[in-house]
């Protein structure tokens, strides 16, 4: 490809100026197979800031014969010499464009996230893997489209219901002001189909509706999902191997039978609102931040929120200077990271980079996945011999928490009485760690206050404390989370033996085999369950493209060996639940001091992964049938009637 014949050779002398040099070096890697470009004096210094350096801390002279090599041959017609570098040359690369070892495991995993190597089965190409299971999905979201993605590509029939009227599942649903990803777009979009267009490196819900939008057009995923369809209930069918689902659209109601269902809701999709004594009584505008009315203005108004994670950490600033005032009622204080970069447009010299410049989007992401990535998971475990626990769990923990320390006090200057209600007691990283985007210095503002007192009760004009305070508003925003622990148990699902999956997780206490197959239900798969999801650090796409490679594979193999009715053996679900609660009590989100929704009520932390995610990568990549009771195949007639 001639870049020179695309824009220029002075353009492209231009882009080079913006290019991250460790990105830049493994494309002249990929485009000349020459070795030289991983030693020195090419080796890129060791940044382990979230966006680091582009310079990558090389001598000016080095920078320049870099960016000059990198021009002559982008714009010559050579074809890259390497494209898929294997396992050990990826490990080199890797090492080299981080300036630290990375080990052996990650080769393989990062071929398959950049996209040098397909996610998909290992069957080779052209072989028919058509099949008579047909797979249901229920959800149009993150999980649901990077399901079907893979089914398509493997010729696996399969149909989506989705309730809502178009795709995007919680990108869909939340619209409040100032929504958007805490996880770089670069990672936070699948690894398959052409590079997206990002405006930012942290960019707003609509953007990411409009990639996951465009990921559907593209791949014509959107021939399968039925809009406006919900499922009401599915029974599982032991005498015809199958799931008998009933489906509501437009108040007409269908029974349908297909081999395999598959939950692709999530964790976060049904909103919790706490039980407040004389919420019914209030005369005034009241919701949930996932029901942020289109039509509502609040400038000149007094505007209660209740909450202080994520989303009030977001739409609080985007909200502050319309509003006459913004009362912000706080239970738990929340640590808060800065991030350079955080609300910056990606400059069009490197979108030129992204776009144009073959290998440079996948490196870019693996430098972007890395960063947020396995690399804090190893600080986060209790160090038994740390002589202050309550503060922190280890040296490197309590560093960073001095760090978020010393941030709260520079934002909040002289003020005393918020920097004691915005300090947390419990260590740093223990519940979700936030990004600030201007936080502290909304609270700092004459018409914020941030109330620590607990409420009493809420009443026709406002909210009172316990301190007998009123306080009027009017609109009360709910910014209180999810119900985390219902999952796929409120689709009203049963499985084998009449056992409904709602009383086996029961108590608030769901389980899963990899956080994906549950005991009792058999052919039945609920991405992003219970156990798997990311918390220190990653994107739920990998997630949810590490558990459809699971399925899909699944599938294919019940074709292969003749398969009708996989059904996990109670005593593989149970050692590795032994495993995952055992993994869980070393590490930083079973810490007594705190309440969390990674955690239920009886203190077990049940809704994350505890391992890194090469590792969750590696136990969902095959999936072993030994693991499995298998029914054998029955007629094809038999299923469908």
């Amino acid at each position: 490809m001639s870049f020179q014949s695309k824009l220029g050779l002075d353009d492209l002398k231009v882009a080079v100026v913006e290019a991250d040099l460790r990105v830049l070096l493994m494309v002249l890697v990929h485009l000349t197979g020459d070795e030289k470009w991983l030693q020195a004096p090419f080796k890129p210094k060791r940044d382990i800031r979230l966006i680091p350096d582009p310079s990558a801390g090389l001598p000016p002279e080095v920078q320049q014969i870099i960016r000059d090599s990198a021009v002559d041959l982008l714009a010559s017609e050579k074809l890259p010499v390497i494209h898929d570098p294997g396992d050990e040359m990826m490990r080199r690369m890797m090492s080299v464009s981080l300036g630290e070892d990375v080990p052996e495991e990650y080769a393989r995993m990062n071929r398959e996230e950049m996209g040098l190597k397909s996610r998909l089965s290992d069957l080779p190409v052209g072989t028919d893997t058509t099949s008579p299971k047909e797979v249901l999905i229920v959800g149009a979201g993150i999980c649901g489209i990077a399901l079907a993605f893979s089914l398509k590509q493997l010729r696996i029939p399969f149909s989506i219901v989705e309730k809502r009227t178009d795709v995007g599942g919680t990108w869909f649903v939340n619209r409040y002001p100032g929504c958007g990803v805490d996880t770089p777009n670069h990672s936070y979009s699948y690894s398959f189909g052409p590079r997206y267009r990002w405006p930012r490196y942290f960019s707003k819900r609509e953007d990411v509706q409009a990639y996951l939008t465009k990921v559907v057009d593209e791949f014509d995923i959107r021939s399968h999902i039925r809009f406006g369809t919900e499922l009401t209930g599915s029974q599982w069918n032991e005498a015809s191997n199958c799931w008998v689902s009933t489906l509501e659209c437009s108040g007409k109601t269908e029974v349908v039978r297909t081999s395999l269902l598959v939950s692709a809701i999530g964790q976060l999709s049904d909103p919790s609102v706490p039980s407040i004594d004389g919420d019914g009584d209030y005369e005034g505008v009241k919701f949930h931040s996932t029901k942020w009315p289109d039509d509502l203005q609040v400038t000149g108004k007094n505007v209660a929120v209740i909450g202080t994670g994520a989303t009030a950490m977001q739409f609080v600033p985007s909200i502050v200077d319309q509003a006459k005032s913004v009362v912000i009622y706080q239970r738990t204080p929340q640590w808060a990271r800065p991030i350079p970069g955080y609300t910056e447009p990606i400059s069009d010299g490197t979108q030129w980079l992204l776009e144009r410049v073959p290998f440079y989007a996948e490196w870019f992401r693996f430098n972007m996945f890395w960063r947020y990535g396995d690399g804090l998971l190893k600080f986060l475990k209790k160090d038994p011999e740390w002589l202050y626990p309550n503060r922190s769990i280890n040296s490197i923990n309590d560093r960073h928490r001095q760090e978020m320390l010393d941030f709260i006090k520079s934002e909040l200057g002289d003020r005393q009485d918020l920097v004691d209600k915005c300090i947390p007691t419990y260590p740093p990283y223990g519940k979700r760690i936030l990004l600030d985007n201007g936080w502290y210095k909304t609270l700092k503002k004459s018409n914020v206050e941030l109330v620590v007192e607990p409420i009493e009760g809420i009443n026709k004009t406002g909210i009172k404390t316990r301190d007998g305070v009123q306080r009027d508003a009017d609109v009360i925003v709910y910014s209180t989370g999810f119900k985390v622990s219902e999952m796929a148990a409120r689709l009203n699902i049963t499985g084998a033996s009449g056992i409904r999956l709602a009383d086996q997780w029961a108590n608030d206490n769901p389980s899963a085999y990899l956080g994906l197959i549950v005991p009792n239900f058999p052919n039945f798969f609920c991405m992003l369950g219970p156990g798997s999801g990311p918390a220190h650090g990653g994107s739920a796409v990998f997630q949810a493209e590490c558990q459809a490679r699971y399925i899909s594979e699944s599938v294919i193999q019940m074709n292969r060996v003749g398969v009708d009715a996989l059904k996990i053996r109670p005593e593989v679900h149970d050692a590795f639940m032994k495993k995952f609660d055992a993994e869980h009590e070393s590490l930083i989100w079973s810490h007594p001091g705190m309440s969390t929704y990674y955690r239920n009520r009886h203190g077990r932390v049940f809704s994350v992964l505890p391992w890194r995610f090469v590792d969750y990568w590696a136990m969902t990549h095959d999936p072993d049938f030994a693991e499995f009771d298998k029914t054998y195949a029955q007629s094809v007639a038999s299923i469908a009637g």
